[in-house]
């Protein structure tokens, strides 16, 4: 066992919800998934060029956002065992209406390692084919959004075809604006 690296039993509960824990471990607090054991993002390009992002409500910041597809692994409860892939898989398809004929693994990173023990990990979808509407299931209530890649290397300031993986994540929110889809002249 290696010493630096925490055991279950070192942290300390202080509170649970149905989908978070609130833990303590050596004096830090932070939140814990409950309900799942990873989270797979999927940066879906079309064969035109763009890359398809969904647009939904998110209740921490108030108001809709612009994201990539993405989702947790492991959280149904006919699947606790899924792969990252399959998974990956699966939210494409549910949030955006696409199959990937072609599905990469890019890297895993952690995305507030001061908040969360979360980890997601990065897909690059390609050889796209829309199967369906999208939308995500029925909480979601999600738009399906199509930007050019040209525009993201421009707002991510990447300039490469090959630094994707430098595009952690794209939110785009509509100061004091609940609307942002359609409405938004990028």
């Amino acid at each position: 066992m290696d010493p630096d690296v925490p055991q279950e039993s070192d942290i300390r509960l202080i509170a649970e919800g149905r989908f978070l824990r609130f833990v303590e471990r050596d004096g830090w607090e932070f939140v814990e998934r409950s309900s799942s054991w990873a989270v797979v993002l999927i940066i879906p390009i079309t064969d035109a060029g763009e890359i398809v992002f969904v647009e939904q409500y998110r209740p921490p910041v108030g108001r809709r956002v612009i994201e990539l597809p993405a989702g947790l692994v492991g959280d149904l409860a006919d699947s606790p065992d899924e792969t990252l892939e399959t998974a990956a898989r699966r939210e494409l398809e549910e949030e955006t209406g696409y199959v990937a004929g072609s599905l990469e693994l890019l890297f895993t990173g952690v995305p507030s390692g001061g908040l969360t023990s979360e980890a997601i990990t990065f897909f690059l979808a390609r050889d796209l084919h829309q199967v369906g509407p999208g939308g995500g299931d029925a909480t979601d209530n999600a738009l399906v959004i199509y930007i050019d890649t040209k525009m993201v290397k421009f707002l991510t300031g990447n300039a490469h075809d090959n630094h994707l993986d430098r595009m952690f994540s794209f939110i785009a929110v509509g100061p004091g604006n609940d609307e942002v889809g359609e409405n938004v002249d990028l």
